[in-house]
């Protein structure tokens, strides 16, 4: 199931085959064995009304959590861009030798920030991962050697610029492990099949061209869901974090 939800053009795919097939059992299968008779219809068109209500209350509720997550991780990509960008400046408080090597070592780190944004290889991020953990390891410890090297309140500044570079890292990290819960995901699959059985079984004629027309519903649900898990989706989807202000903050930095 979370490879389903992580790939929202197989999502699509296997939602629309499962709300059509859910459509059909309700028109061919239930409505032939189990008509609904003339004093149950209104009951079954509330039944049917508050189940299409719910699903699109589920839908909404989830597509409101997919976009907020999606901004989320947008504003950690500008907060991370601003501390490395200022950490760079604030190099030049630290002596000169300390300076460089941060100065150095920031930019390759940088160039790590947008490739982790960009690559959708899982054995490449792991390499990103690793050589952007020992790259924080290197530049905690150059920082905090040359503000020892000058201990007073301006080499300190650059010392809490590090561990901005660095905590802002972790908060896109926990942003992008943030997805939209397995279970509201389950939720919306099964209410998505009984909305659809619902639908069908209330068609009056399933054959010709209203029999066409209950396929709008299945291919409705199913473009829906595939929208929440392509924003949901942070390296699999259409809809993605782009490292602009990475890497607006990459060509602002001045040559070596």
């Amino acid at each position: 199931m979370q490879q389903l939800i992580r790939h929202p053009i197989i999502l699509f795919f296997v939602t629309l085959l499962l709300t059509a097939l859910a459509g059909w059992i309700g028109a061919v299968v239930l409505r032939q064995r189990v008509p609904i008779s003339e004093d149950s219809r209104d009951d079954f068109k509330l039944v049917q009304s508050a189940t299409l209500t719910l699903l699109a209350l589920i839908i909404g509720f989830s597509l409101s959590m997919a976009v907020s997550r999606y901004d989320q991780r947008k504003n950690y990509e500008e907060e991370e861009a601003n501390a490395i960008g200022t950490e760079f400046l604030r190099a030049d408080l630290l002596p000169a030798a300390a300076g460089g090597e941060i100065r150095a070592d920031l930019a390759r780190y940088l160039d790590l920030r947008i490739e982790f944004y960009q690559t959708r290889d899982g054995q490449r991020l792991e390499q990103i991962n690793a050589a952007t953990a020992t790259l924080q390891g290197k530049l905690w410890n150059a920082t905090t050697s040359g503000a020892q090297t000058l201990p007073n309140p301006i080499s300190a500044l650059a010392v809490a610029g590090m561990n901005d570079v660095i905590n802002t890292q972790g908060y896109t990290q926990a942003a992008w492990w943030n997805r939209v819960p397995l279970a509201a995901w389950i939720l919306l699959l099964v209410i998505g099949a009984f909305a659809n059985l619902l639908v069908g079984y209330g068609a009056e004629n399933a054959h010709g061209s209203k029999g066409r027309l209950l396929f709008i519903m299945p291919l409705t649900v199913s473009l829906s869901f595939m929208l929440i898990a392509d924003i949901d989706s942070p390296r699999n989807g259409i809809i993605r974090v782009v490292p602009q202000n990475l890497i607006s903050t990459a060509l602002s930095l001045p040559k070596p």
